[in-house]
């Protein structure tokens, strides 16, 4: 059996290797790195819009979607941050279409796995963490630490010169997290802090709060610094996302009316808080952990306000493949503290079967039998058809969330990719209803 410690070595010069093959593209352009357990895909993308609209060629990379300058393509690796070699590949593409900055989206199993060894990042953004891939890490700590190297990684290399101009160090933090400090420590030229309370006393930062949030069917509304902001996307947390947008720009000289302009103009993410449908509302999410899934519900539960009578029916399951098992009854007591009508379904089992990991999430709901004997809980390998039982229960004025794959294009079933898109079932599913 091979030491650990060689593995570590082979992998670190696969990455240093890599990046002398495509030629040290990250070197030629400014490399923003966006970490943390949610928002990271959306911030990326919102990062890009504003710097796009202010006149800047980006690239970026995320778990749903790549871009080089003009050209969008969908990430259909099942893989946020690609291996080493694909991943240098984008970086050399983004170069030679003339990008001026490369936003990555960078995940602690990247950086476990050297993957952001020969990336020169200019700045790392910290959105928020809470417990994922617990049980690959070996614990929260570890989990957070890897986090940490991008920051530490960022802040340990010089200084780049671009087109005679020195790029500055920065780093971006939501200063409402509690893991803020530890991402704070890091010296860099520059330092953002964001968030909606903004408690934290800190001398010699940037400090950029939201004000006056309002939270609607319609979207989110705040100020900052008297500038009133109104945004299409849903959900208190699109602030947080908007806010580490907004602090990235401010640090690249962009001003507050370009960002206020760009943000109100973006309709949706794709697979996030996406309105698929009005009557029923229809909901998808890729959200797959507890902590971010009970944020989703909290979100829907505040609409419920707004439109009389309105239940709310959710349709998810788990990962499989030994993943943060968990989460699994987690998942499920909290689908049963904000769900009218709950059906549990197949996400991705890869090896496991499906069954049994459904098992495991309604093991987490309590009084489960007595629900499926009313017709309030349902279990129900296929997610198609679980889809449209939801619609099928669905009245004009329900809300109805799908979460777990979000935008993502395939399912994975016993290790074979098989075409999907909850989007395209919903609409589908939809359209012959109302053909009936």
């Amino acid at each position: 059996m091979i030491p650990n410690q060689f593995l570590l070595l082979y992998h670190k010069i696969l990455a240093y290797v890599a990046a002398f093959l495509y030629g040290h593209p990250s070197k030629k352009m400014i490399v923003i790195g966006v970490t943390g357990t949610s928002g990271k895909s959306t911030v990326v993308n919102l990062i890009a819009s504003i710097l796009e609209a202010a006149g800047h060629r980006c690239g970026l990379t995320t778990t749903f979607n790549f871009k080089i300058g003009n050209k969008e393509i969908v990430n259909t690796m099942r893989m946020t941050m690609p291996g080493r070699f694909k991943l240098q590949s984008l970086l050399k593409q983004m170069h030679r279409a003339g990008c001026e900055y490369a936003i990555i989206e960078t995940t602690s199993q990247g950086i476990v796995q050297f993957r952001h060894i020969g990336i020169n990042y200019d700045m790392a953004v910290f959105t928020n963490l809470s417990p994922e891939h617990i049980e690959s890490h070996g614990s929260f700590k570890k989990y957070r630490q890897a986090k940490e190297v991008l920051f530490k990684h960022v802040t340990k290399k010089k200084n780049k010169v671009i087109n005679g101009k020195k790029i500055k160090k920065i780093i971006v933090v939501n200063s409402d997290d509690e893991n803020a400090e530890h991402f704070l420590k890091y010296r860099a030229d520059e330092k953002y802090e964001y968030g909606i309370q903004c408690k934290r006393q800190s001398t010699g930062h940037n400090i950029i709060k939201a004000e006056d949030i309002v939270s609607g069917i319609r979207g989110v509304e705040f100020s900052i610094q008297g500038m009133a902001f109104q945004l299409q996307l849903l959900g208190t947390f699109s602030v947080y996302n908007a806010l580490a947008s907004i602090s990235v720009a401010l640090s690249q000289g962009i001003d507050l009316s370009t960002c206020q302009k760009t943000l109100e103009g973006i309709q949706n993410m794709p697979g996030r808080m996406e309105i698929v449908a009005r009557e029923p509302l229809v909901i998808i999410d890729q959200v797959y952990i507890p902590d971010s899934l009970e944020k989703v519900y909290k979100t829907i539960e505040s609409f419920k306000y707004q439109v009389l009578d309105s239940k709310t029916i959710c349709v998810f399951g788990a990962a499989g493949g030994g993943r943060d098992t968990w989460k699994r009854p987690v998942l499920g007591r909290v689908a049963q503290k904000y769900c009218d009508y709950i059906i549990v379904t197949t996400e991705d089992p890869y090896d496991e079967d499906p069954q049994v990991i459904i098992n495991e999430v309604i093991s987490g709901i309590a009084n489960n039998q007595d629900l499926i004997k009313h017709k309030k809980l349902f279990m129900i390998l296929d997610r198609e058809e679980a889809i449209e039982k939801a619609l099928e229960i669905a009245q004009k004025n329900d809300i109805v969330v799908i979460t777990g794959k979000g935008a993502e294009q395939s399912i994975v079933i016993k290790g074979k990719k098989i075409p999907w898109s909850d989007k395209k079932v919903v609409k589908k599913l939809l359209e012959h209803k109302r053909s009936v």
